[in-house]
């Protein structure tokens, strides 16, 4: 049996990935969540599996559960949430990933961490690449949660080097699907939310500013094709987005297409630091994990998620 533990598991994320691992009959997943973002209705379907556990405790705190495998998904990945408390989100990448690389040196474990496109910042290199080393604010309001991502990195790599920890890194770039959180405050729930309530929609800026949005699906795919590359010397950073690079405005146009909805739309001034343009490049991860690359384009995506959100509704 392949003991497994996602950090964050009753997230968006780590739900999604919960539900892959469990089609495996080997796998035994266990969850470890504060439910400060996570929501136990995330987790829901998988209580009754017997190869199912979940402990709501902090990744903060040291927590001895035996595994093989790491995934720390555990961070607050919206703006608005991670920004209510910074210096939680802070601790949470840091004193998180250290806790979770002491417990796979404990148990020879494998650790895949969850870091982001935001180590890039406003990039001044577009699209960005791994080895761009980025443009961070370290003193503004995304900083908590863009450098403490950094910091874990750094932390994944000297683990690595000097107590040889088995450890792979991926950045992810804006991701969307079934099992956001619908209040979560990132633009694809805000603007499906807001057009299925019949509300404006809120752009921020002029609407010209950009981003690459990845369906879940796609994403839990490259993340367990990570993982499970068994080459020692394959650590990552690894870019894990879809290249399709789309303005504000065009994904609200996208949005009011699919629902049907006769929104409005409505300007606010874009908040401190939000990046100007993002865009994925994934030379490395097509040549890299057997080929893989995003399948499901953003209209099709956009249509399983208001699927999705209407039930919420």
């Amino acid at each position: 049996m392949n003991r497994i533990l996602v950090t964050g598991g009753a997230g968006f994320l780590g739900s999604n990935l919960c539900a892959r691992l469990l089609q495996n009959p080997e796998n035994q997943v266990t969850v470890l969540d504060n439910l400060f973002t996570g929501r136990k209705s995330n987790i829901e379907p998988f209580l009754q599996n017997p190869r199912f556990r979940f402990i709501e405790g902090d990744v903060k705190q040291w927590q001895d559960i035996p595994c093989d495998q790491i995934y720390n998904a555990a961070c607050p990945a919206s703006p608005p949430a991670y920004q209510k408390s910074p210096t939680d989100t802070t601790k949470t990448c840091i004193f998180g990933v250290l806790n979770m690389l002491e417990l796979a040196k404990k148990y020879n474990a494998t650790l895949l961490q969850f870091s982001t496109s935001e180590v890039y910042g406003d990039p001044e290199v577009h699209p960005q690449v791994e080895t761009y080393r980025g443009c961070v604010n370290p003193i503004g309001i995304r900083s908590c949660y863009d450098e403490g991502k950094r910091c874990a990195e750094a932390l994944c790599f000297d683990y690595h080097r000097e107590f040889g920890v088995k450890i792979k890194v991926i950045r992810i770039f804006n991701t969307y699907g079934p099992n956001m959180d619908p209040e979560d405050g990132r633009v694809v729930s805000n603007f499906i939310m807001q057009a299925l309530r019949g509300q404006d929609l809120t752009v921020y800026g002029d609407g010209t500013q950009t981003r690459s949005f990845q369906y879940v699906d796609d994403l839990i795919e490259g993340i367990v094709r990570m993982m499970n590359d068994s080459r020692p010397d394959f650590l990552g950073p690894v870019n894990l987005g879809n290249p399709g690079e789309f303005t504000m405005l065009e994904l609200a146009q996208k949005v009011l297409q699919h629902t049907g909805s006769q929104s409005k739309l409505v300007f606010k001034p874009l908040p401190g630091d939000d990046p100007t343009r993002r865009r994925a490049d994934i030379t490395v991860a097509k040549r890299e994990l057997k080929g893989w690359e995003p399948k499901i384009a953003l209209d099709e995506g956009l249509e399983k998620s208001i699927a999705y959100f209407r039930t919420l509704v």
